[in-house]
């Protein structure tokens, strides 16, 4: 085993989710489809989507800017809320990381987590090394494309139980895009400890890459037997159990 994955200076493990914590097919085969199917009820329902119908519409003008093809988006009493939706639909569509879908989603799945539709997956190995890190004195935190409420949402209401205990934080894009290094030296800067004293850990080379630009450790979580790595300067890792274990 590297010696860097027992690396005794680690004091925070910061994880992405989708591939890393949790089963890809988790979020395109059921978060996704979810806020998609509700999403039409949801928005006539609600009073408290205001902030994201706002920022959808600045989004809608800057994909016009920049000469994309969105729905168009009308201001009426009565075609807000139709053409909101379809915009939000193309968003989906095009799996786009904007701040104000993850939003809505986000809201849409606490109402699915609440009423016991959704449950939250995660690997098997992820309740015991959360118990383990935490054991250690090592601080755990999530940094994900979803936001800050569909992360807190997914570790709460786990098929394993309620793993926020565990957490110390959570970041969304609202601190960055995830392929940026200044993503992760806001991170360290927010937690206060050095970057070369977190470790990250993600399916993704492009945000492994931005993080070992911040200064972090990293490892390339690949839960997959059948995925052969490219190479590359990033251990990998196929379980948890591989991180900090002693």
């Amino acid at each position: 085993m590297s010696a860097l994955l027992n690396d005794a200076s680690i004091q925070v493990i910061l994880l992405d989710i989708e591939g890393t914590t949790t089963p890809v097919e988790f979020v395109y085969q059921a978060l996704f489809p979810y806020a998609r199917n509700q999403l039409r009820r949801f928005v006539h329902q609600q009073e408290t989507i205001a902030p994201e119908v706002e920022a959808l519409r600045k989004e809608h003008t800057m994909d016009l800017q920049q000469g994309l093809d969105p729905p168009a988006w009308a201001d009426g009493p009565d075609s807000l809320l139709p053409s909101m939706i379809a915009y939000v639909e193309w968003l989906m569509d095009r799996d786009r990381k904007s701040p104000a879908l993850k939003s809505l989603q986000g809201k849409i799945w606490q109402e699915g987590y609440l009423s016991g539709e959704l449950r939250g997956q995660v690997y098997s190995d992820v309740p015991l090394a959360f118990a383990r890190w935490s054991r250690q004195g090592r601080d755990i935190c999530i940094f994900s494309s979803g936001s800050v409420l569909a992360q807190k949402l997914l570790f709460a209401h786990t098929t394993a139980g309620d793993l926020t205990p565990f957490i110390r934080d959570y970041f969304d894009t609202s601190t960055g895009a995830k392929t940026a290094e200044q993503s992760y030296q806001r991170i360290a800067t927010a937690l206060k400890v050095p970057a070369s004293e977190i470790v990250f850990l993600s399916d993704t080379r492009g945000e492994l890459d931005a993080a070992q630009l911040a200064g972090m450790q990293t490892a390339w979580c690949i839960r997959s037997v059948q995925h052969q790595p490219e190479s590359s300067n990033h251990p990998v890792i196929r379980t948890f159990d591989e991180i900090l274990s002693t």
